[in-house]
């Protein structure tokens, strides 16, 4: 086994993201880390709304960024669904039955992915997935795929294994141990779920309506929000912000069976930007 991936289960994890997490949010060496992140991975600021990085609260304002108004053109054809993220696709197809391809020879179950919450994993089985990974110098809001009303919000603890290809490679059933929050949402396109996976080193998770989800302050206890008779309902439109990473990880996106065809001209390793085809509707249902 690679020495990357014995070096994660002895690390303590989730002392070490938190801690970080502390930092991120002070302003403590702040200018000076951002440069140094800057430089080490290549951050194209001329996208970015703010780019005096003395303007930026703290580390975790400057990685949570936003751009331009036109940085990112959202396809605006008639039952197009776009990449809810910028990144790189780490895997997409189809469900088979109850099991998702993490990567070669590895497989995980929907099931266990959305917090054995049985009546909505039963509305993916033998769905379509894509699964996208936000390296350190992406983008790190991640936006609607299509219009969509919130029903449920699942927040599941676990680990914070590291979740770029080589992790990915080697740990089995890694996006269904890790940190994460299930986000249930009914479109045109049936049921549609984002999942937005913590991973080592990333402070936390937020969503528009709720802010910070991750991490919760009862990490041990799966927590189910219902928001089907919040009113007004929380109703977002297609390539609209839903929520954001502070620090990079993995969002992956679910529908039901014989909803959507997935781009063809998308593969594994295939660079996307959040707004761009990700698939087609198939029918309005």
């Amino acid at each position: 086994m690679r020495p990357f991936i014995i070096l994660q289960y002895l690390l303590p994890k989730h002392f070490l993201s938190r801690l970080i997490g502390f930092f991120a949010e002070g302003t403590l060496f702040k200018n000076f880390f951002i440069k140094v992140f800057i430089r080490r991975y290549k951050v194209d600021m001329s996208e970015a709304l703010i780019q005096d990085i003395n303007q930026f609260e703290n580390f975790n304002g400057f990685f949570t960024r936003a751009l331009k108004e036109n940085a990112r053109e959202i396809e605006n054809i008639p039952g197009v669904i776009v990449c809810p993220t910028d990144g790189a696709v780490s895997q997409l197809g189809n469900i088979e039955d109850d099991k998702i391809l993490q990567a070669k020879g590895h497989s995980y179950s929907l099931i266990e992915l959305l917090g054995g919450d049985l009546d909505i994993a039963e509305k993916f089985r033998s769905g379509s997935f894509a699964t996208i990974y936000l390296a350190p110098k992406d983008y790190h809001r991640v936006h609607m795929p299509l219009a969509g009303t919130l029903e449920k919000v699942i927040y599941i603890p676990g680990k914070l294994f590291s979740v770029n290809q080589l992790t990915a490679e080697y740990i089995s059933n890694l996006f269904a141990r890790n940190e994460r929050a299930v986000c249930y949402f009914s479109s045109d396109a049936g049921p549609m779920a984002l999942i937005l996976v913590g991973a080592m080193i990333v402070a936390g998770i937020e969503t528009v309506w709720s802010g910070q989800i991750c991490p919760s302050r009862e990490p041990h206890k799966v927590q189910s929000t219902n928001f089907e008779n919040r009113s007004p309902a929380i109703e977002l439109a297609t390539g609209s912000e839903m929520g954001r990473f502070k620090l990079g990880s993995t969002a992956i996106v679910l529908f039901g069976p014989g909803a959507v065809t997935l781009d063809q001209n998308l593969s594994v390793s295939s660079r996307v930007k959040m707004g761009q085809k990700l698939g087609q509707l198939n029918a309005t249902l």
